[in-house]
């Protein structure tokens, strides 16, 4: 689902004021240490037991996000996935967190906009901007995502290049300023 342009840029923004907030600092960036930071909890569905793992399931097959009466906030993930893909829902799963979506927030576009906070917090265009070798594998290598994942952030990154303002943005500036980048 496409989103408009300025809920793209308010999701940036949001992205790049979390890593301030939290203090994060390089790439690549790691769901885990994020939602540790946070205060969220995170919990295996190999934690489970087979009752509880078969209602997780009937969920989501790979995470959700939940808050409690309490206010504590969990994230359910799949752990068998793999790191990059427990990495991806995790920050999927913290998008729905700080993009304040509820059960009445429509369905469609809730995934669409925390599928694009996570992919956007792992690669952004102007961290890619800053590396030498643009390759899908280097991509893949640097921030620590699937190839598949590589090819959608570079193509973000092309359509960045082209339809971006020509300048930096100030939460792009901040995002500079705030995770450093070596290679």
């Amino acid at each position: 689902m496409r989103l408009s342009d300025e809920t793209y840029e308010y999701i940036k923004s949001e992205v790049i004021d979390l890593f301030i907030r939290y203090d994060v600092k390089c790439i690549p960036i790691s769901g885990f240490e994020l939602a540790a930071k946070m205060g969220i909890m995170l919990v295996t569905y190999s934690s489970l037991s087979e009752r509880k793992l078969e209602k997780v399931i009937e969920v989501s097959d790979d995470g959700f996000y939940v808050e409690d009466n309490d206010g504590r906030e969990y994230i359910f993930y799949n752990d068998t996935t793999g790191y990059k893909r427990s990495n991806m829902t995790i920050l999927h799963e913290i998008g729905h967190a700080v993009l304040g979506h509820t059960e009445e927030t429509d369905h469609d576009v809730a995934e669409s906009e925390a599928g694009f906070f996570a992919a956007y917090a792992l690669a952004p265009a102007p961290l890619i901007h800053k590396i030498s070798d643009k390759s899908i594998s280097n991509i893949s290598e640097i921030f620590d995502i699937s190839l598949e994942a590589s090819v959608y952030a570079l193509n973000r990154y092309h359509k960045w290049l082209c339809f971006g303002p020509g300048y930096y943005t100030v939460y792009e500036r901040d995002l500079i300023n705030q995770v450093i980048v070596t290679y």
